[in-house]
């Protein structure tokens, strides 16, 4: 299970996760919803308390993953397949141009 967490405006709004069945869960932060109930990431995704699940990575996201030679740059430093759409999210989207980024979590045993 590979997991990022979704910052809005350096705000956390969310947490996406790849599940070992490779399924995708978008989970918007409890204190986000309180908080910023009309701050949506994205039209599709409205700001709620359900996650959103899905068999294909969130088109949202998908969005936010280089293309072209950017692509290849980070596909070929990070040896990551470039097929690994959730691996590729979460090496490259530190940082992204606009208002959304993804940091992932890095879980003890994978340090």
């Amino acid at each position: 299970m590979r997991q990022g967490l979704v910052y809005y405006n350096d705000h956390l709004a969310g947490t996406i996760t790849e599940t070992n069945d490779g399924e995708y869960v978008f989970q918007y932060d409890d204190k986000y919803v309180e908080q910023y109930p009309n701050d949506f990431i994205t039209f599709t995704m409205p700001v709620t308390h359900t996650p959103y699940n899905d068999k294909r990575l969130f088109p949202f996201f998908e969005g936010l993953i280089p293309e072209g030679w950017l692509l290849n740059i980070a596909s070929e430093n990070w040896k990551i397949n470039r097929n690994d759409r959730m691996g590729l999210l979460l090496a490259c989207c530190h940082n992204c141009i606009g208002a959304v980024s993804v940091k992932p979590i890095i879980k003890e045993n994978e340090r």
